[in-house]
């Protein structure tokens, strides 16, 4: 019998599009279970309250929660990264280890792997974001030596909303992003209805999209040793990154 794969994933407050969207990737894979825990986030815009929401203590708390379950690995279900910088990332992982034993990702870091890996230097961006919050993400990435200022953004501050964006606003921010000589592209949110979508707008437009449920997911099956072509209809993602 297969070892039962448990994964761990952080998820902000206000979000209902991850959970549902994580538990039907994980659904076709028979010894695979996603297991959740919130901490409060409901606005995404640079004011200090709205920083104030990613504290390494208060995702800790969360993600101690998540050991007591004994998962295999612990994801953060969120790009915040994009636009506090890629480090605190790669610090939330750090103590979440010291803190549990467990391994850790992000979908930030999962997506920066994704990229390096197959050499997609220029990419599309589309997010829900504010200017603002856009512009940083654009800048933290050119100074990684990556080049997303082929961008699309709805200009929506409140988590809960970004849930509501129909598919057809995000087809439409894909296809015109993939007008732009990309190499790829990421719907950059994990409350966004996107990830199904990829399959079908990866045949139309012949470039990889890369959303930021799907490259949590792969990072976390990575690391708790489940092949991820196992993984069907979610993308090429899941196929052709290894």
């Amino acid at each position: 019998m297969n070892k039962q794969i448990r994964l761990g994933m952080l998820t902000p407050s206000s979000n209902t599009a991850l959970e549902p969207i994580t538990s039907a990737m994980v659904s076709g894979l028979p010894n695979v279970s996603a297991h959740f825990s919130r901490f409060t986030v409901t606005e995404i815009s640079l004011r200090d309250q709205a920083l104030g929401q990613f504290d390494l203590d208060k995702i800790l708390t969360a993600a101690r929660l998540l050991a007591d379950a004994r998962v295999d690995v612990i994801a953060w279900n969120g790009t915040s990264s994009g636009w506090l910088g890629f480090d605190r990332d790669r610090a939330l992982c750090k103590q979440i280890t010291e803190a549990t034993g467990i391994p850790a990702t992000t979908s930030v870091l999962a997506l920066n792997e994704i990229l390096e890996k197959t050499g997609a230097r220029r990419f599309g961006l589309a997010t829900p974001y504010l200017d603002d919050v856009q512009q940083r993400i654009v800048a933290n990435y050119q100074r990684s030596g990556f080049d997303c200022t082929a961008e699309r953004h709805l200009g929506l501050h409140v988590n809960y909303s970004f849930a509501e964006v129909k598919e057809d606003t995000i087809r439409q921010m894909v296809r015109e992003l993939a007008t732009q000589n990309v190499q790829a592209i990421t719907t950059f949110c994990t409350n966004l209805h996107a990830a199904h979508l990829a399959e079908a707008l990866e045949a139309e437009t012949g470039i990889p999209m890369y959303d930021t449920i799907s490259t949590v997911v792969w990072s976390a099956l990575r690391l708790a040793g489940v092949d991820t072509r196992a993984l069907q209809g979610w993308g090429r993602l899941f196929r052709d990154v290894v």
